[in-house]
């Protein structure tokens, strides 16, 4: 797997719920317009399984196991 397979964090939730603990999770990127589009589940690189519902904007949390993951994807 390359790094360029995964790039996109798409949310957990299905809308704002203003819960200062969601956050976005690292999923492979050809599945989020499938997902978004199809309503299919993802899973997420920590294991998380749900549908893409929203994008995540610059600055939001990320998930800390995806970004743990993600960053040994990345050696």
């Amino acid at each position: 797997m390359s790094s360029s397979d995964i790039l996109e964090r798409p949310d957990v939730r299905e809308s704002d719920t203003g819960n200062a603990n969601e956050v976005f999770h690292y999923v492979k990127k050809n599945k989020i317009a499938e997902s978004a589009v199809m309503g299919n589940m993802v899973e997420a690189l920590c294991g998380e399984v749900f549908p893409v519902t929203k994008s995540p904007k610059p600055g939001s949390p990320v998930c800390p196991a995806c970004t743990e993951v993600y960053n040994q994807l990345k050696k």
